[in-house]
């Protein structure tokens, strides 16, 4: 869901841009574990490069879904030369049922990908959205403070460490 734009977050110089189930602090950093719910990419050929190699490495990982596939290739020296900047987004800003943003005053989208069934993905989708719009109607003073609801990942039946 998008709560608000989320282009000022975006690195300049990235050519490909993930949400994350469990982000680790550094941008750069490949250990992060990405989302493939939401991703903002360049086209350019690295990335054209970068996406035949994602989809042909399907066949040499049978079984896997494509995101456990990124998190095998991401490590791969072929990405590194292709040239391509990857960059893990902050869970702050793209959050998710897994690592939700714990503000409400900067998040600008949120993802359901890490839950298991489509069930549960809607379940948790309508918690968050209650706690939306439980958030919009808030004076301005109390948005201030900040707000969170611990109410989604119940429902996850995946949970990523």
């Amino acid at each position: 869901m998008w709560f608000r734009n989320p282009f000022p977050h975006f690195f300049p110089d990235g050519d490909f841009q993930i949400a994350c189930d469990k982000f680790i602090g550094d941008h750069f950093d490949r250990n992060n574990i990405p989302n493939g719910g939401f991703s903002f990419v360049k086209s350019n050929n690295r990335t054209i490069e970068f996406y035949k190699f994602w989809y042909s490495s399907r066949e040499k990982h049978p079984g896997y879904h494509d995101q456990d596939v990124l998190n095998i290739i991401k490590f791969d020296p072929l990405v590194d030369e292709l040239g391509l900047k990857m960059r893990f987004l902050r869970t702050t800003f793209f959050g998710g049922i897994c690592e939700p943003s714990r503000n409400f005053n900067v998040v600008c989208t949120m993802h359901a990908n890490c839950c298991v069934g489509l069930h549960r993905k809607i379940n948790d989708i309508r918690v968050m959205l209650d706690d939306w719009r439980r958030y919009i109607a808030l004076p301005p003073t109390l948005k201030i403070q900040g707000f969170h609801s611990g109410g989604y990942r119940k429902n996850v039946g995946k949970i990523f460490n």
